[in-house]
């Protein structure tokens, strides 16, 4: 079982993850929290043993084996005006990045927009979403899928998956592992507020794709060209020729 006060000394933050919720199971982590959001405290954190709805994106299904891994959402719902949900998409993996490479010495690839590979393999993936009240945003709940612990996955995957503890052969301490997420998350969220350039070049950094010829599905639709970059809001500009296209959403093959 997760231990919530061996997580919470390891906790440093001010306020992400300072009210914590755990679930043996719920149907899925970001819609329970999406559900009770005027209820809740900014920064309310949500680790539930098992999804019986676990969602990703392109409305895929998210499966994990209990008590494994970890399966978790962040809830947003102060303060909203100044964040752009895909700066916040992308800081999430990110800090999940960060944590890997600090806690593991593992070297880590980001897969636009909200995948952590290691060696082409997939130790994590995030999921955003949000509701408004006309057009302001009022609440932002972002859902992370991380393989701690487990060490078989059955069926077929886009992306072959990997674990942590496959990786390191030992077992992870999933209280380290969640705390320093979210340690590395909040403070790379205070960051966004005043300097977003930083947060998109290290984010550049991490992501080995720029500057490679990639495959992408959007909407159902295949297309190619170079990763040239991407622009202030996140978004990949693709180029093909002398044409850059910007892809707001998509799904990159993998070789």
């Amino acid at each position: 079982m997760f231990n919530i006060e061996d997580f919470d000394i390891k906790l440093e933050t001010k306020y992400i993850g300072r009210h914590f919720l755990y679930s043996e199971e719920v149907d899925s982590t970001n819609s329970y929290l999406l559900k009770d959001k005027k209820k809740l405290e900014n920064g309310t954190v949500l680790l539930s043993e098992f999804q019986s709805a676990g969602k990703g994106r392109l409305s895929r299904s998210w499966y994990s084996n209990k008590l494994q891994n970890l399966t978790f959402s962040i809830l947003l719902n102060e303060k909203l005006d100044k964040l752009n949900p895909n700066h916040i998409n992308l800081a999430a993996s990110l800090a999940v990045a960060h944590s890997i490479e600090n806690l593991y010495q593992l070297k880590t690839d980001l897969k636009w927009p909200n995948d952590v590979l290691i060696k082409n393999k997939k130790v994590s993936g995030n999921l955003l979403e949000s509701n408004s009240s006309g057009s302001k945003l009022d609440s932002i709940v972002i859902g992370i899928g991380l393989n701690a612990n487990q060490h078989r996955f059955e069926g077929e995957y886009r992306i072959q998956p990997t674990s942590l503890k496959f990786e390191v052969k030992r077992e992870i301490s999933r209280e380290r592992l969640l705390s320093e997420v979210l340690n590395n998350f909040e403070e790379i969220l205070y960051g966004l507020k005043s300097n977003t350039k930083k947060m998109l070049d290290d984010w550049r950094d991490k992501c080995r794709m720029i500057g490679e010829h990639i495959s992408i599905e959007v909407n159902g639709e295949l297309k190619g060209g170079i990763f040239y970059d991407i622009d202030a809001n996140g978004f990949m500009i693709l180029k093909d020729g002398d044409k850059l296209e910007k892809i707001t959403n998509g799904d990159i093959s993998v070789r």
